[in-house]
């Protein structure tokens, strides 16, 4: 089936009856929109997080003539050019990628500030996650020198934080390591395969991906990223946050406590083109349901409705601030995001 602009379809229905012997037309017209979510991996919390989101809204589907649909992606920048290119009507982005996307920085320095992308809200944080097999003689941050990494497909957030990272610790990731560019979904394998020493990942917890690579035959542990690294970055990008990588999901790590690291945030966009009403539906389905939301990933748990308006660079979109100044969540957005 074509996929129009925006993804409208107009479907004409015919129903047919007996009645009395004979048969009548009766001919029902309904104007239906359809509009897709841009994720990730299936293997991460984006492609859930997506599916939670068209659960919730779809379940009103006649009511709002709106149905919600998902599509698996290469991540947050294929997600972000997707939108302003009009072939997704939403994305999950991490607040990072959103950040450059609309300052025109890395992968946008050439086609400059994508001014037309517009926010939502935010979801859970994602925790840049180091794996590295336990007979690799990685311990710390700076034994990945030398090392054969997987740090992320192009285009990916895992990638541009693992070179951020990287380049902190002055480490070039051209030179210094043997760096592997798959996506995320293939690191668990590889990893236990003996084909990489360690892998990037920057995904909310817990994930399916590395519970895989905790619990194989070849034991893994996660890499502790120092303070000296950590700060640096946060005070420098206000959209990295220290966090770290809860151990009590993974019982297979050779890890014995919670490991420090950095974070970003999953954050909800789309486009200023996209109409009002339709984000305002969804935005208002997401918040009204909050509660249930939650219910459908582990990662939600720690998701409240004021965090949820953190993390967030591009000015919110006027349908989702419609929703906002109906619910006095207004007051926790900050007046720049507010045009």
């Amino acid at each position: 089936m074509k996929r129009f602009k925006l993804g409208f379809l107009i479907g004409i229905v015919s129903v047919c009856f007996l009645a009395m012997g004979a048969m009548a037309p009766n001919t029902v017209s309904a104007k239906v929109t359809f509009v897709t979510i841009g994720t990730g991996g299936v293997t991460g919390v984006y492609y859930p997080t997506g599916g939670a989101i068209s659960k919730i809204v779809n379940k009103k589907s006649k009511q709002y003539h709106l149905k919600v649909t998902v599509e698996s992606t290469g991540g947050s920048v294929f997600n972000v050019n997707a939108i302003m290119a009009g072939d997704l009507e939403f994305g999950i982005v991490e607040s990072s990628r959103q950040y450059q996307a609309w300052h025109g920085e890395k992968e946008w320095a050439k086609k400059g500030p994508q001014k037309a992308l517009r926010s939502i809200c935010s979801f859970h944080p994602e925790s840049v996650t180091i794996v590295a097999g336990d007979d690799t003689g990685i311990n710390t941050f700076m034994d990945l020198k030398g090392k054969h990494i997987n740090i992320g497909n192009p285009g990916s957030g895992q990638r541009g934080e693992a070179i951020d990272m990287l380049t902190q610790a002055g480490i070039d990731w051209k030179k210094d390591i043997k760096a592997e560019g798959m996506k995320a979904v293939e690191s668990a394998q590889m990893l236990q395969d003996g084909r990489i020493d360690a892998f990037f990942y920057t995904v909310g917890h817990p994930n399916g991906s590395i519970k895989e690579a905790t619990a194989g035959k070849r034991k893994v542990h996660f890499v502790p990223v120092p303070d000296s690294i950590i700060m640096p970055l946060v005070k420098k990008h206000s959209y990295f946050a220290k966090a770290f990588i809860p151990i009590k999901f993974y019982p297979g790590a050779s890890n014995k406590s919670d490991v420090p690291t950095i974070a970003v945030k999953a954050t909800f966009c789309t486009s200023k083109k996209v109409p009002a009403w339709i984000v305002y539906d969804i935005t208002k389905e997401i918040f009204d349901n909050l509660e249930t939301f939650k219910k459908l990933h582990p990662a939600f748990g720690v998701l409240t409705k004021q965090n949820m308006l953190t993390g967030l660079t591009a000015p919110i979109h006027p349908g989702a601030l419609k929703y906002y100044k109906e619910s006095g969540l207004i007051k926790y957005i900050p007046k720049s995001l507010i045009k």
